[in-house]
């Protein structure tokens, strides 16, 4: 099976994690950056407005892959706004894809992360693996969202994820 892993970042938890993965399926990985800097206050606008920020992303030959490997952060339950740009590029021509995050998880699971991903992409994920920072943390106190937010992982971090990640999607794949 031919992987495309698509990927953004902003703490850099996620593009370990992506690289992580790329080598593991031996897969193209293209990342997606921004043309302006970012701040939390803009996360939160783009996710409280719906704005699709301006993007650098180069990935044309997406039916070229079996599975579109997507991995990023979650902001307030949705697909991090960068993504909706290229969601919106790929939209039409994109075939079976995953969703993959490390996000902080200290408020909890995404239930809702599916939808939005559909919303974006018109056509429902073959799976969604919502990781969470939280449980990295030791279990001695729950974590708040200063802990998680603080926390970069670890290589070894990156190939237990990735090895929780291969187990789901042979699930799917075979």
């Amino acid at each position: 099976m031919k992987i495309g892993i698509i990927s953004y970042s902003l703490t850099g938890n996620n593009e370990t994690f992506a690289s992580a993965l790329a080598s593991a399926f031996s897969a193209e990985h293209i990342r997606i950056s921004e043309t302006r800097a970012r701040s939390t206050n803009t996360c939160i606008l783009d996710i409280l407005f719906n704005r699709v920020p301006r993007i650098i992303f180069h990935f044309t030959e997406v039916t070229a892959y079996d599975l579109i490997l997507f991995v990023g952060p979650v902001w307030a339950g949705k697909v991090a706004s960068p993504f909706r740009a290229c969601f919106r590029q790929l939209q039409s021509r994109i075939g079976n894809y995953a969703f993959v995050s490390i996000s902080g998880g200290a408020l909890g699971p995404n239930p809702k992360l599916s939808r939005d991903l559909a919303k974006w992409l018109k056509k429902d994920p073959v799976s969604v693996i919502d990781l969470h920072i939280a449980d990295l943390l030791p279990k001695t106190k729950k974590p708040k969202t200063s802990d998680t937010g603080a926390y970069r992982i670890s290589k070894d971090d990156a190939r237990k994820l990735t090895a929780t990640v291969e187990t789901e999607l042979r699930k799917i794949i075979g």
